[in-house]
């Protein structure tokens, strides 16, 4: 059909076709069009409210509060910076050195979680493993054997764990060929995962008895490895799934050509997989920013986080009210945000790429 007896045939539809039909294949009808750009407006707004609520309650003193709800600034109510200066001014000693230890160990444990998580799942997307059950049923019997040593001896735990290790390795070479059991890459992955399910609370007093016994509490190193393997089994399960959708082909023809195999993880499926990696790493970098059950039991001053401190100051004497929290608030989200913008190009191709299998 020519252009023009397009537009001729456009020019005999009816109203009601050119309200409810669409013009061309591939596109929606003026009505399909508002309908759905109004619930799309409808859903925007719904979700950014409760943002835009926290950020003008921040400049709102206690009468402003009391006699709201007041919602545009300088139209219904004049702004004040009376939350922000008890904040960042007369309280700075406090706020600012948890804000800058959040970040730090939110960001490095974001990325020892990343990298460590991101090669162990290409592992076990790429490489066959059969671990034979009755050698790890003898690393964990040895593991036991040297945490009983160690609690009611006495003895260094670095001379218990030396020793156990030495005979699990004399043990699996006397006795290793007798086992006959063997475990998969989906064990070791439902394995990992499992980590996960498994409440925080249920080890965070032997994480802190462990990390007291080596004089690391209240560091950043403690928090930061805390939070690393937390959220390990997170990243292993999202990446596994990114990684084993990779054609197979690209990289048997990079071995041909010489590559190895950290090469082609580095050069090859990095590259190809990042949505999935920025989709990933703003998901850990959240959980990080967030946490609060470790870092009550693992800080105490030098350390602390900004939950934390706003929990602290919460508990204090005066309290901290809550129209001042969210001047807090405020400034806890920016570095998710700021994440968010930077990565948003490859997070939603991420999360679809990461729903469809086969």
């Amino acid at each position: 059909m020519s252009s023009q007896s397009f537009k001729l045939e456009q020019s005999r539809r009816s109203l009601m076709q050119r309200l409810f039909e669409p013009p061309t294949v591939g596109k929606m009808s003026p009505v399909a069009k508002l309908v759905a750009y109004s619930i799309l407006a409808f859903w925007s707004a719904f979700v950014i409210f409760p943002l835009y609520w926290v950020v003008i309650t921040s400049f709102k003193d206690a009468q402003l509060v009391n006699e709201g709800p007041y919602y545009i600034p300088f139209i219904d109510f004049q702004p004040t910076l009376d939350g922000w200066r008890r904040q960042f001014v007369d309280d700075a000693s406090k706020v600012f050195p948890a804000f800058f230890n959040s970040v730090i160990i939110a960001v490095a444990s974001t990325a020892l979680c990343v990298v460590v998580g991101s090669m162990a799942a290409y592992a076990l997307a790429r490489i066959q493993y059969k671990p034979k059950f009755g050698n790890i049923v003898l690393f964990v019997i040895m593991s036991l054997i040297a945490i009983v040593a160690t609690a009611y001896t006495g003895i260094h735990w670095f001379f218990t764990a030396s020793v156990a290790l030495a005979l699990f390795f004399l043990l699996v070479r006397a006795f290793g060929k007798h086992f006959k059991g063997q475990l998969g890459n989906g064990d070791i992955l439902f394995w990992i995962i499992s980590q996960r399910i498994l409440p925080p609370v249920v080890v965070v007093i032997p994480v802190y008895m462990m990390f007291q016994a080596v004089g690391m509490i209240d560091t950043h190193a403690a928090l930061i490895l805390v939070y690393a393997v937390a959220n390990l089994p997170i990243v292993v399960w999202l990446m596994h799934d990114f990684f084993a959708n990779l054609p197979i082909e690209l990289e048997e023809s990079a071995q041909i050509d010489g590559a190895t195999r950290f090469g082609i993880f580095w050069e090859i499926v990095l590259p190809l997989t990042r949505p999935g990696l920025a989709a990933t790493t703003l998901l850990t970098l959240i959980l990080n920013w967030n946490e609060y059950l470790f870092a009550v039991f693992l800080s105490t001053s030098k350390a602390q986080t900004m939950p934390i401190m706003v929990a602290a100051k919460n508990a204090g004497e005066r309290g901290i009210l809550w129209w001042e929290m969210c001047a807090i608030i405020v400034v806890m989200i920016i570095p998710v945000i700021i994440m968010a913008i930077f990565l948003q190009r490859f997070i939603a191709q991420g999360v679809l790429n990461g729903a469809v299998k086969g």
